[in-house]
């Protein structure tokens, strides 16, 4: 396996680099059209999660605003 194959041994794909930049949505979508074995998981940049491997998630982390916030 190369350093730039994002597949492991079994085929399956591990890693999305060409989802930086998306949005959420596309993001979450991508990977779910190629993994939908796989839990999709937003969090914000610096939210502390438990240092356990989870087999079947993969976490999008989020660091921008992408539109003003307002009330209503």
């Amino acid at each position: 396996m190369s350093s730039s194959d994002n597949k492991p041994c079994d085929d399956l794909k591990t890693l999305w680099p060409e989802l930086v930049g998306l949005t959420i949505k596309e993001a979450k979508a991508k990977i779910n059209a190629e993994r939908p074995d796989l839990e999709v998981v937003v969090l914000p940049v610096g939210t502390i999660i438990l240092a356990v491997i989870v087999p079947n998630r993969v976490i999008l982390w989020v660091d921008t605003v992408a539109e003003v916030p307002m009330i209503g």
